[in-house]
Order: C-alpha cells, then sequence, then structure tokens
C-alpha cells in the first residue's frame, strides 16, 4: 500500500466465533483526500468494519492498512496510539467527557497525543480551540461543562475534538441519526466545511470517512459505498448488535 491511500483492507475475514463468519471484506480502498460515505443497514457491519478500520478488532485474516500503517505490525498499545493520534473520530452518541468543559473536552487529543500537539496551526493549544470554537460558534460556551450545552452545540465540540491537531483521517459514526433533516444538513456542510479549513491550514490531506444507513446524504460526500456490496456478513447473535 502506498501512503496514497488511507484506508486499504484486502482479504479480511473477522469472526466473534469460530466457524461463523460476521464480516468479510475482499477489498477496500479509500484514497487519501477522499470524502467518502459508507451506507448499509442495521445488522449489515458497519460497527465491526469501523472497529477494524480503527484497530479496535483484530481480523483472523487479511491485511488492514490505515495512514500507512500495517496494524498487523503493530501492537495492541501502538494501535491506541494510531488510533488516537493519527485518527479523528465523531460517535454517535459523542462520547464527550462530562466531568471535563467544553475547552478541556476539545482539547484533549493533544494533551494525551503529542503527535496532535505538534501539528496544530496556533501558538499553543490553548489558542487552537479558540480558534476552533469561535469557528464552530461555540467560543462562548469554552469555559462550561458539555453537560449543560444543547444536543447541537455538543456535536460541534465532537467536530472540533475529532479534527483538532489535524488527522489524517477523520470517521464520523452515524453523527446524524437522532437529528431533523435541516439540522442534518446543516451538520454534514459545516463537517465538510471545517475539514476544508483544517486542509488549508497545514495543506494536508485529511481523509473523511461517514457512515450511515441513511442513503439520501450520499450527495455530500466525493463517492458512496454500498457495504452490503463489498462485504459478505452472517448475522450473529443479540449480544453482538453490529448496528
Amino acid at each position: 500500500m502506498t501512503y496514497d491511500d488511507a484506508i486499504q483492507l484486502r482479504d479480511v475475514r473477522f469472526s466473534y466465533k469460530p466457524d461463523s463468519l460476521t464480516l468479510g471484506i475482499d477489498e477496500l480502498t479509500i484514497a487519501s483526500g477522499r470524502r467518502v460515505f459508507l451506507h448499509g443497514p442495521s445488522g449489515s457491519g458497519k460497527t465491526t468494519l469501523l472497529s477494524i478500520i480503527s484497530g479496535v478488532l483484530t481480523p483472523q485474516s487479511g491485511s488492514v492498512h490505515i495512514v500507512g500503517q500495517d496494524l498487523k505490525k503493530l501492537s495492541a498499545s501502538g494501535r491506541d496510539t494510531l488510533r488516537g493520534s493519527r485518527i479523528g473520530y465523531i460517535f454517535q452518541g459523542f462520547n464527550l467527557i462530562p466531568y471535563l468543559t467544553v475547552a478541556e473536552n476539545i482539547a484533549l487529543p493533544c494533551q494525551l497525543h503529542p503527535i496532535r500537539r505538534n501539528r496544530i496551526s496556533a501558538a499553543t493549544v490553548n489558542s487552537e480551540v479558540a480558534r476552533l470554537a469561535r469557528r464552530l460558534e461555540i467560543h462562548t460556551h469554552l469555559d462550561a461543562p458539555v453537560t449543560e450545552l444543547s444536543t447541537g452545540q455538543q456535536q460541534r465540540v465532537a467536530i472540533a475534538r475529532a479534527i483538532i491537531g489535524s488527522p489524517e483521517l477523520v470517521i464520523a459514526d452515524e453523527p446524524t441519526s437522532s437529528l431533523d433533516t435541516d439540522r442534518r444538513e446543516a451538520f454534514l456542510d459545516l463537517l465538510n466545511e471545517v475539514i476544508t479549513d483544517a486542509i488549508r491550514q497545514d495543506n494536508s490531506k485529511t481523509t473523511l470517512l461517514f457512515v450511515s444507513h441513511d442513503r439520501s446524504l450520499a450527495n455530500h460526500f466525493d463517492e458512496s459505498i454500498s457495504l452490503e456490496e463489498i462485504a459478505t456478513t452472517h448475522r450473529p447473535e443479540s449480544k453482538h448488535d453490529l448496528a
């Protein structure tokens, strides 16, 4: 794999149980700098695939290369470092830290990972947090606990946390599933605008992988991939909900 590819999976097979295939991917390649929409219904394996891409799950066979790294050659701690330093993640439930302020939540990746901290465009982490917060119109809430924010404001905090320090790959896992149509469109427009701004700031290639079951969102992205068309899946028992 060349570093022109942000994601490359080949002949991947993953199972929660022996002799019961959960997810199989013959090939999935996403070039660096692309904005890709991955869609599939509930139970199609979207969450399992994202866990493989982010190094949370390790397939029984096949190769997984992410932002130039062969995940098979990394230890568990190495995969943790890769995930924190080179991948930004926007979770469906945001996963903000409730006892931290807005500013502390946004700054967290830079506090934990020197690679993210070294990539900021501002002179200090606090300055970069303030810049992103102003861009996302949450700058008046920096000292507030995230629990005091509206859902829309929490989404903006999640975006800022995901993109601070210009990670090469940003993964968004169903972040618009609870929004009405107007707010969903506004969120997608904002996410694309902020990623474009980040690319301009450090002249890098940030790849966006946006995952949803809602196919109507596809027009916001460079390309669309159907997980059902590229994957072999077997619906597991209920204790392994693939989403």
